[in-house]
C-alpha cells in the first residue's frame, strides 16, 4: 500500500516544485515563443522602473508629508543606489541559479512593498527603509533582465533587443509622470500613486509567473550570432559542462575592458541621472515654467528617447556595427548639452525651444546607449558566454556606484537646490504673487492694466487661505471699476486685514526682488495684518538669491556632464567591435559559412559527439569579429 501511494506523492511535489521554481527550456525556442519571452522581460523591466520612479512624480507632495528635506531625499537616493550596486552581484549569480525566478520573485517583492507597505508608512525613516528594499531588488533585476534579453537574442538581433530593454527606465519615467498627471487631480492622496503602481506590478507578476521561461544552462552558456544556429545550439548543449563553464565568475569578468566600458557609459549617463531626479526643478527655477509645463517638456524628452533607443538598436543590427553609433551619439549629446547650458543665459526662451533641445538630446542619447549595451554584451560573450550575467553584474556595480556618487556631488554643485525644493510650496505662491505684481495698483503703478483671468484664478486657488484670495478679489473688482478705493471696499470683510497687509507687502516684495535690503522689523510690520504674507517675505529673502545663483550652478553641473560625455567618447575607441559595416559583413559571412558546414554535418546524421565545432580565433586586433571567443 505504501509503495502504491509513494509515487503519487512524489508527482504532486514535483508538479508544485515545477510550478513554483522550475522554468528551464531544454530546446532553443522558435521565433514566436522567443519574442513572447522577450516581451514579458521588457514589460517587467518597464513596470519595475515605473515603481522605482513613482517617488519622483510625487516628490513635491511626499517631502512635506514626511517633513523630509531635499538633502535627506538625495542621500536616500545615494544609499538606495549603493545597495543596488552590490546586489548587482547577486544578479550575477543567475549564471548558476537562473534568471527567471530572480526576476519574478524580485518583482513580486517590490510590488508588495509598493502596494502594502509604502501607503501605510508615516515616517521618513520608514519610507527610507522601504525605498532601500526596492533599491536592493532593483540592483538584482538590473542584471537578471538584460541577461534574459541576451539569452533570447542572437548577436545580430541584440541591438533591437537591448533597445527594447532600455525602454524600461525611459517608459517607466514616462508612465510615472503620465499616471500622476492624469490621476492626482482626482485621487488627491499621493499614496494612491504607489497603490496604482503596486496593482499594475501584481498583474505583471502574474503574467510572468505563468509564462516566463529561461534557457537551460547548457543552452545559454553558448554564443549565438544568428538564428540560423538554433539547431547547433541544441546540439552543442549536450556536451557542455555547466559547472566548469561558470567557475570563478567574478575573477573571469573583472576585466579592464569591461570595467572601463562600464565606467564610460555610466559617466556619459550623468545627464540622464540628473534628468530623472531634478530636471523638472530645472525648468521651473531657470525658465519660470509651471510644474505642468515642466512635465510637458519632460514628456517630449522621454518619448523621443524611448523611440530612438529602439530605432538605433535596429540600425546597429542592420549595419552590424556599434561603435560608429556610439561616437555620433556622444558628439551629438555633447553639443546639445552645451546648447542646454547656453539657454540658461536666456531665461525667456520659448517653451518649444526647450522642447527642441530635449528632443535632440534624447535622440543622441538613444543613438549612443543602445549600441553600447549590445556591444557590451558581445564583449562579455567574447570573454565567456557562460558568464553573461556576471559580466552584466560588473556593469551594474559600476553604474550604481557612479549614480550614488552623482547624488552626493549634485547638491554640492547646485547648492541652491535644497533651498528651492525645501521651500517649494512657498516659492510657488511667490511665483503667483510675482505674476500678479504688475496688475496691483500702488505707488509707481497707479493705472495698471486689468489682470488676466488666469492670474485671478491662480490667486484664488492659493493655499493657505487668505492673501491670495484677498488679492484675487481686489484685482477682480479693480478690473471692473478701475477705482482702488471701490475695489478695496468690495473685498469681503473677513479679508480686510489681508488687504492691509498686501499694501505693505507689495513694495517690500519688490525691494527683495530688486536685491535691496529688507529688515526683519519691516517684515514684522506686515505680520500684524497678515502672518501668512510675513512668512512669505521671509521665504522670499532666501528663495530670490537662490533663484539668481541657480543659473551659474546649473551651468557647472552641465559642464560636469559634458566631461563625462567626453570620457565616454574617448573610451569608445578602446572598445571591442568593428568600425566598418563592410568588414563586419565579411566577418558575418565567414561565420555563416562555418555554421552552414556544421548544419550539413548534422543533417547527414553524423553523431553530435563526432562533430568538431570550430572556434573562431581572434584576428589579433581589438576590432575582431563581434563573435570572437
Amino acid at each position: 500500500m505504501s509503495i502504491a501511494t509513494l509515487p503519487t506523492k512524489r508527482r504532486t511535489n514535483g508538479r508544485l516544485y515545477d510550478a513554483l521554481w522550475k522554468r528551464q527550456l531544454t530546446r532553443y525556442p522558435k521565433t514566436p515563443a522567443r519574442m513572447g519571452y522577450l516581451g514579458i522581460v521588457v514589460l517587467t523591466t518597464i513596470v519595475l522602473y515605473y515603481l522605482y520612479y513613482v517617488e519622483g512624480a510625487v516628490t513635491p507632495l511626499m517631502l512635506p508629508y514626511y517633513h523630509m528635506s531635499f538633502l535627506y531625499f538625495l542621500y536616500l537616493l545615494v544609499v538606495s543606489n549603493a545597495i543596488g550596486a552590490f546586489t548587482a552581484f547577486i544578479g550575477g549569480l543567475s549564471d548558476k541559479i537562473g534568471r527567471a525566478n530572480l526576476t519574478i520573485y524580485g518583482t513580486l517583492t517590490v510590488g508588495l512593498v509598493q502596494l502594502v507597505a509604502v501607503p501605510h508608512i508615516h515616517t521618513e525613516f520608514g519610507f527610507a527603509a522601504a525605498y532601500c528594499v526596492i533599491g536592493f531588488v532593483e540592483g538584482i533585476i538590473l542584471v537578471s533582465t538584460p541577461a534574459l534579453m541576451r539569452d533570447f537574442s542572437p548577436q545580430m538581433g541584440r541591438g533591437a533587443a537591448m533597445g527594447f530593454w532600455a525602454l524600461g527606465p525611459t517608459v517607466g519615467s514616462l508612465a510615472a509622470s503620465v499616471v500622476a498627471t492624469r490621476t492626482l487631480v482626482h485621487l488627491h492622496p499621493w499614496q494612491d500613486q504607489f497603490v496604482i503602481s503596486g496593482l499594475v506590478c501584481m498583474g505583471v507578476v502574474l503574467i510572468a509567473f505563468f509564462s516566463l521561461r529561461e534557457l537551460s544552462p547548457q543552452l545559454r552558456d553558448q554564443l549565438m550570432v544568428s538564428e540560423n544556429e538554433r539547431a547547433l545550439v541544441d546540439a552543442r548543449a549536450k556536451g557542455i559542462d555547466v559547472e566548469r563553464a561558470t567557475r570563478h565568475p567574478l575573477r573571469s569578468m573583472m576585466r579592464l575592458d569591461l570595467i572601463a566600458s562600464s565606467l564610460g557609459i555610466s559617466v556619459f549617463l550623468l545627464i540622464y541621472f540628473a534628468s530623472v531626479s531634478v530636471l523638472t526643478l530645472y525648468w521651473v527655477v531657470i525658465f519660470n515654467r509651471t510644474t505642468a509645463d515642466a512635465n510637458g517638456i519632460n514628456t517630449w524628452y522621454w518619448a523621443c528617447m524611448s523611440m530612438m533607443l529602439v530605432v538605433f538598436g535596429v540600425l546597429s543590427d542592420r549595419l552590424r556595427v556599434r561603435k560608429p553609433f556610439m561616437v555620433v551619439g556622444a558628439i551629438g549629446t555633447i553639443v546639445m548639452t552645451f546648447v542646454l547650458l547656453r539657454q540658461i543665459d536666456h531665461p525667456t526662451t520659448g517653451y518649444y525651444s526647450n522642447v527642441l533641445v530635449v528632443l535632440l538630446l534624447g535622440l543622441f542619447i538613444g543613438a549612443a546607449y543602445t549600441p553600447w549595451m549590445a556591444g557590451y554584451t558581445e564583449a562579455v560573450e567574447a570573454h565567456n558566454p557562460a558568464l553573461s550575467a556576471s559580466g552584466l553584474a560588473v556593469w551594474g556595480w559600476v553604474l550604481r556606484i557612479v549614480v550614488a556618487l552623482s547624488f552626493i556631488v549634485l547638491p554640492r554643485v547646485i547648492t541652491t537646490s535644497t533651498t528651492l525644493v525645501d521651500n517649494q510650496g512657498a516659492a510657488t505662491n511667490l511665483q503667483t504673487f510675482q505674476a500678479a505684481q504688475r496688475y496691483v495698483p500702488a505707488a509707481g503703478n497707479t493705472h495698471p492694466s486689468t489682470a488676466p483671468a488666469s492670474v485671478i484664478t491662480s490667486l484664488a486657488a492659493m493655499q493657505p487661505y487668505g492673501p491670495g484670495q484677498a488679492l484675487s478679489a481686489l484685482l477682480k473688482n479693480y478690473g471692473t471699476t478701475h477705482d482702488i478705493m471701490a475695489a478695496m471696499g468690495a473685498v469681503p470683510a473677513s479679508l480686510k486685514f489681508q488687504v492691509q497687509g498686501l499694501l505693505v507687502f507689495s513694495p517690500l516684495a519688490t525691494d527683495i526682488q530688486a536685491g535691496r535690503p529688507v529688515s526683519d522689523a519691516q517684515i514684522a510690520s506686515v505680520g500684524t495684518s497678515s502672518p501668512q504674507l510675513a512668512s512669505l517675505l521671509r521665504v522670499e529673502k532666501k528663495v530670490i538669491p537662490a533663484q539668481k545663483a541657480s543659473g551659474n550652478e546649473w551651468k557647472r553641473w552641465w559642464r560636469v556632464c559634458i566631461v563625462g560625455q567626453l570620457v565616454f567618447l574617448v573610451l569608445v575607441f578602446f572598445m571591442r567591435g568593428r568600425w566598418s559595416p563592410r568588414a563586419a559583413k565579411a566577418d558575418f559571412d565567414q561565420h555563416e559559412l562555418v555554421v552552414t558546414a556544421e548544419l550539413e554535418k548534422l543533417r547527414s546524421s553524423v553523431p553530435v559527439e563526432a562533430i568538431r565545432f570550430p572556434v573562431l580565433a581572434p584576428t589579433g586586433t581589438e576590432d575582431g569579429p563581434l563573435w570572437v571567443r
